[in-house]
């Protein structure tokens, strides 16, 4: 199997190549912009691996992309590439259509070109596998049952936008021209490498250095929770098993409120760092103004990965956030190296804050304006 990654340097991608060539005999050319949040070092391990090739450039370079098909012919194409962090894309919408609408448009035009030119055996086999979000299915109520494959699109934030639009071209692709293709939506993940842009390594960054540690609101929104290694072994089960033109949604049943995640982090690191004096580390957490338009709840119902494919996470919310505070313990010269890149300055208020952010920020009577999460 000769397989094309894109986005294959960043958080989700890289944990998907070194799964790849850890557990399989295929090869992979990884497609990778490496923008801020990419990390090549999280594939140092393939460094040596003569069946891992690294391109680097933009999904939205068709030149780029046929030359890519012609030379390497991938039997399948794995698409992460994406801008993904919601507050961002409130404050700059413009590079969120163009990576994650345009990118995705261009890269199906490829795969369909080169799809076309392969011998009929080599056609049956072909995938093209586009992981998305969760986001596109809108906000759930506290007593909502959880998403499924036939939950209604109802995108809320310029980033779930985009990508909905991008779930809609992929289908179309299926649809109009037989492209066989394999839709993704995945909860919020977690684990090793992630840009600390994100709640988690945010929380963990902040915490570390006695800074206050923000939390949106008053934290009351709702996510399920994913390791990223769990997430890489779903999608190499639909890449490899799926049926064609189907979607799979992938969550591992672990709904926490955004509150109630810091603070078992903050748990978690008063016994890692019994000697830190910032012990109670919770006692670093601060409210701040909720983002705009901010979801409150998200949940997936797997149950169609889990029967069908057989998939499971192979770990709890619990083991994995210990065994994530432990990894980011272990590199700490690599977080306050990503501080250079991301200060930790507030992000999504969309060049001011709102009414109902200021009043959030009000109500908390903490106003300190700093922190992000997904």
């Amino acid at each position: 199997m000769r397989l094309l990654v894109t986005g294959g340097c960043g958080f989700i991608g890289s944990a998907v190549v070194r799964r790849v060539l850890r557990t399989t005999d295929w090869s992979v050319v990884v497609l990778d912009k490496l923008t801020y949040a990419a990390e090549p070092r999280a594939l140092e391990e393939t460094a040596a691996d003569p069946r891992y090739r690294l391109v680097v450039g933009d999904v939205t370079d068709a030149e780029l992309l046929a030359r890519l098909f012609a030379e390497y012919r991938p039997d399948a194409v794995l698409h992460l590439a994406a801008e993904s962090h919601v507050d961002r894309s409130i404050d700059g919408p413009e590079a969120f259509l163009s990576t994650n609408v345009v990118g995705t448009f261009r890269l199906l035009e490829a795969a369909l070109a080169h799809w076309r030119m392969l011998s009929e055996p080599e056609r049956s086999r072909f995938r093209f596998h586009h992981v998305s979000t969760d986001e596109v299915f809108g906000a759930l109520a506290p007593e909502d049952a959880p998403f499924r494959e036939t939950s209604p699109y109802d995108p809320r934030s310029p980033y779930a936008a985009s990508k909905a639009a991008a779930d809609h071209l992929v289908r179309a692709w299926w649809h109009t021209y037989g492209l066989p293709v394999l839709i993704s939506n995945a909860s919020n993940n977690y684990g090793p490498w992630q840009f600390p842009e994100k709640l988690i390594p945010l929380a963990l960054t902040k915490a570390l250095a006695g800074e206050p540690i923000p939390v949106y609101g008053r934290g009351e929104q709702v996510r399920d929770w994913l390791h990223v290694d769990d997430h890489a072994a779903a999608l190499l089960a639909i890449l490899g098993r799926g049926r064609v033109g189907r979607t799979y949604l992938v969550g591992a049943r672990a709904e926490r409120t955004n509150l109630d995640l810091v603070r078992t982090l903050c748990a978690i690191l008063d016994e890692l760092v019994p000697n830190s004096p910032h012990r109670p580390h919770a006692r670093l957490i601060r409210f701040v103004a909720d983002r705009p338009g901010h979801d409150r709840r998200y949940a997936i119902d797997p149950a169609r990965l889990e029967v069908e494919l057989g998939w499971r996470p192979a770990r709890s919310l619990e083991e994995g956030l210990r065994a994530t505070v432990a990894w980011y313990l272990a590199h700490r010269d690599w977080l306050a190296e990503m501080r250079a890149r991301y200060d930790g300055r507030r992000l999504g208020l969309g060049g001011a804050p709102t009414a109902g952010a200021e009043a959030a920020a009000a109500g908390t009577g903490r106003t300190e304006p700093e922190g992000t999460e997904r």
